[in-house]
Formats: structure tokens, C-alpha cells, sequence
């Protein structure tokens, strides 16, 4: 009998509790920046070497964290419970991967990734930082493989897929207020439980039986996954 299949969409809460920041707790401010400056097309194209910068420090940052209990207990689910389990995160961080799952789908891109501005589909392993002047084999400057305010979601497509094929979708850690990746819930199958484990209790609209777990990742994801893992 094929395994069930859990879907979790995962945003900026999550990895808040390994110490990495989110703009939206900041009142706009991204680690003092205005987020138009480090996080658009225009903002690159007017200052690409604040915008480097910005990225090689959110680099560094991210390697100085560890994966939290939230991570640790998704990526020991599927072993444990014999669930398939797909995750699709807003994170551009690689916390889950170094936690042990398997499965994980970035839509707005990673930090430890970059690529050519003259072709985004020129991905490379970024290990270290970025300066203006680092070129791509075609010449186009290197800049973070990150997906920006006001540029195309490449990946939403394979994540509508994802979760319209879930026996249970986790949303967690996420303020469900940016799109695409907010609509994904409504992918999801007509009966397929919902659960939205966070402290600030997005709202869901447009969706039956919704539950919510009004806890962060890191308590929150165990008490949700015991749950489901039991039989029957």
C-alpha cells in the first residue's frame, strides 16, 4: 500500500527560532534595510554592491545557525512514521536539508546558490561571497539565487503539483500574506486536514477544517506529527 504523503509549507518562523531573521517582525526593516533596497530588481540595479554585500552577510549568518526541534522533527517523520513527506519552504536558508529531509523545494531560491544575470537558469554553488565584478561563464554578473519582490516564482508550478497530491498539508511559520506561495493551501485536496502551527495564528480563509496549533515550529511540529503517525 502506497505511504501516505505530507506536505509542509514552511516559512520565515521556523527558521526565526534558529536565529535567522524575517523582515515582517522588523516593521520592514530587513536587518536595517529597507527591504525595496536588498530585495528587488530595481534595488540591485541601483546599488548591486549594498545589495552583495546585504547577501554575503545573510550567507555568513546562515552558516553560523543549526537546524531547531521544528526542523529536526520533520525530517525524522518520515522514517518514523513511514509518511512521504515533501517539503516546500519560503526559506532561503538550507536548515531542513542539514537537518536530514530529503525532500525540500525552495521557491524563492537559497543563499548558498547564485547565478548569471543574464540567464537565470545558470545556477551555481555559492560557497563564499559575491562581488560586483564576478562573472558568470556568459559574462553576465553574478548575483544571489534569490527570487525577489516583483520577479516570476519558477518553482510554484512543481509546488501546486506537490501539494494536490497531500493527505495532509502542515503550514508552518508562515504569515500566509505573500503570494504565490500562500495560495498554495488551496491546492491542496477537498478533506485533506490542514494544520497552521504558529503563535501568531495566521488566518486561513476559504478552507474547512483548518486547525490550528497556536505554538512555535519548535513545540508545535512534534505535537502535529505525534498525531498523524498514530494508527488507524
Amino acid at each position: 500500500m502506497p505511504s501516505k504523503h505530507l506536505v509542509v509549507l514552511t516559512g520565515a518562523g521556523v527558521s526565526a527560532e534558529s536565529g535567522i531573521r524575517t523582515f515582517r517582525d522588523t516593521n520592514g526593516l530587513w536587518e536595517d534595510h529597507r527591504v525595496e533596497d536588498v530585495a528587488s530588481p530595481e534595488g540591485f540595479a541601483r546599488n548591486p554592491k549594498l545589495v552583495l554585500d546585504f547577501y554575503n552577510q545573510r550567507r555568513a549568518q546562515a552558516r553560523t545557525v543549526q537546524p531547531n526541534a521544528g526542523h529536526l522533527a520533520l525530517a525524522g517523520f518520515e522514517e518514523a512514521a513511514g509518511w512521504r513527506v515533501s517539503i516546500i519552504t519560503q526559506n532561503v536558508d538550507d536548515l531542513h536539508e542539514r537537518a536530514g529531509s530529503g525532500h525540500v523545494l525552495h521557491l524563492h531560491g537559497m543563499l548558498n546558490q547564485m547565478r548569471s544575470v543574464k540567464d537565470e537558469q545558470a545556477v551555481f554553488d555559492c560557497p563564499g561571497d559575491i562581488h560586483v565584478g564576478d562573472l558568470a561563464a556568459d559574462g553576465g554578473q553574478l548575483r544571489p539565487h534569490i527570487v525577489w519582490f516583483g520577479e516570476m516564482v519558477p518553482a510554484i508550478e512543481e509546488a501546486t503539483e506537490i501539494a494536490a497530491t497531500a493527505d495532509a498539508l502542515l503550514v508552518v511559520g508562515t504569515s500566509l500574506q505573500v503570494y504565490p506561495a500562500a495560495g498554495l493551501l488551496h491546492y491542496a485536496p477537498s478533506g485533506c486536514p490542514i494544520y497552521v502551527i504558529d503563535p501568531h495564528q495566521p488566518e486561513v480563509s476559504g478552507r474547512r477544517g483548518v486547525r490550528y496549533v497556536v505554538e512555535p515550529a519548535s513545540t508545535g511540529v512534534a505535537k502535529v506529527l505525534a498525531e498523524l503517525g498514530q494508527p488507524g
